[in-house]
């Protein structure tokens, strides 16, 4: 089945605005980038010292379910962006994080649903 299409409003130090679309296996690369990178701040020696922030669980969506419970669960994905880019700036801003958050010339062409 087709993997959901998370769609992001991204807004740069600059203010230019930029809608990316991102699939949830490119936040599952993007989060072990940065735990393999950041060691301490996710936490692996000492849990009390992590502060990068937990990507929510794959959420699976059948057809059966009422469009209103998918909308609502997309807030997780959301509350981790917004965490990711408050993280201090070695690691918000590093090369990883940008990366995921450019647009690429496939954002252009959006995926069908």
């Amino acid at each position: 089945s087709p993997e959901q299409v998370y769609i992001i409003n991204v807004t740069w130090s600059d203010l230019t605005s930029q809608i990316i679309y991102r699939r949830y296996s490119k936040f599952f690369d993007l989060q072990m980038q940065l735990l393999d990178k950041f060691p301490i701040e996710g936490g692996q020696k000492d849990p009390k010292q992590r502060i990068i922030p937990f990507l929510p669980g794959k959420i699976l969506f059948r057809r059966s379910h009422v469009r209103d419970v998918a909308v609502k669960r997309l807030k997780p994905i959301d509350e981790y962006c917004r965490a990711l880019v408050r993280l201090p700036p070695h690691i918000s801003q590093c090369d990883e994080v940008f990366r995921f958050f450019e647009a690429r010339p496939e954002d252009l062409n959006p995926p069908k649903e």
